[in-house]
């Protein structure tokens, strides 16, 4: 037999009822079809991280922050590494010097 898969929008709502404490446990499992064990267990687990939805907001900004300086310096060794290659091309002469004309041997007369 297999499990059951809960959505966790669907464990919110269970959690959400279960917290108004208007309904007891054994008509709530009924209702939305779990075992009142499971209700309580996903509201332990909903208080026990209820700090954690205060604390995304800063950990968004600082993983955003960790984001961009890293953008800014892999765009940085981009820059340096392409003038790198510019110069060992020039250097070894794979690359003409600028303002030169390279013969075209496909282009014969």
């Amino acid at each position: 037999m297999m499990r059951k898969q809960h959505t966790a929008q669907f464990k919110a709502q269970v959690v959400r009822e279960a917290l108004r404490e208007e309904k007891p446990l054994a008509e709530l499992a009924s209702l939305f079809g779990v075992h009142p064990t499971q209700i309580s267990t996903w509201k332990t687990t909903a208080l026990q991280d209820l700090g954690q939805v205060f604390e995304r907001g800063d950990t968004l900004s600082k993983e955003r922050e960790r984001y961009e300086k890293e953008r800014e310096e892999l765009y940085a060794q981009i820059g340096r590494l392409t003038t790198q290659v510019e110069w060992c091309k020039k250097k070894s002469g794979l690359v003409p010097p600028s303002g030169s004309v390279e013969y075209d041997r496909s282009r014969r007369p």
